[in-house]
């Protein structure tokens, strides 16, 4: 079975990079910045035992030394709707910290499903990834990111309209040759 880590970096590069999902991605890619934890604990409070451990982390070092944190869950949740409620407590904590408006939290997962949007639409795709991640953002460094980029708002229908116009044929076949060994 392929490592965490090197199942991380093959989805950046396989899904993120190949299909432009992400315009701020390669920046932080080529200069090494991004921090990818993987976090082994299978209990919720260790989770988030470690989801601290990563934002001390992160608000403690330079931004070109870490500009952001990938921060997977190796045992799960495997559940969606498990994950959401680790995601939540976990933005509890970033503002029982004081962090909000510093640090902000996106995330993605294996079954990542969209409320309004049928199961089978490809556009899940654009937030799944092969491990249950939280994202780590500075606030200030998306700031600066979004203000040089022309209608960053476009980008999540951009996204999902790229993914459907490919098919979930075509999604899950490059899906496959991310997750399988």
């Amino acid at each position: 079975m392929t490592d965490p880590q090197s199942l991380i970096h093959r989805w950046l590069h396989d899904c993120v990079l190949a299909l432009e999902l992400c315009p701020f991605a390669a920046p932080v890619l080529r200069d090494q910045s991004l921090r990818i934890a993987v976090c082994e604990a299978t209990e919720p409070e260790r989770q988030l035992q470690y989801f601290l451990g990563e934002l001390d982390r992160l608000q403690a070092s330079d931004e070109a030394d870490i500009s952001t944190t990938l921060l997977a869950f190796a045992n799960g949740p495997e559940v969606f709707v498990d994950f959401l409620d680790l995601v939540e407590q976990a933005q509890l904590l970033l503002e029982q910290a004081q962090l909000k408006g510093l640090v902000q939290l996106a995330h993605f997962h294996p079954h990542y499903q969209f409320a309004n949007e049928p199961e089978g639409d490809p556009s899940h795709y654009t937030n799944r990834s092969p491990l249950p991640v939280i994202h780590l953002l500075r606030e200030s460094m998306m700031s600066r990111a979004i203000e040089a980029y022309p209608d960053p708002e476009a980008i999540p229908g951009r996204n999902m309209a790229r993914l459907r116009e490919l098919g979930i044929e075509a999604i899950e076949t490059r899906w496959r040759a991310i997750v399988e060994d």
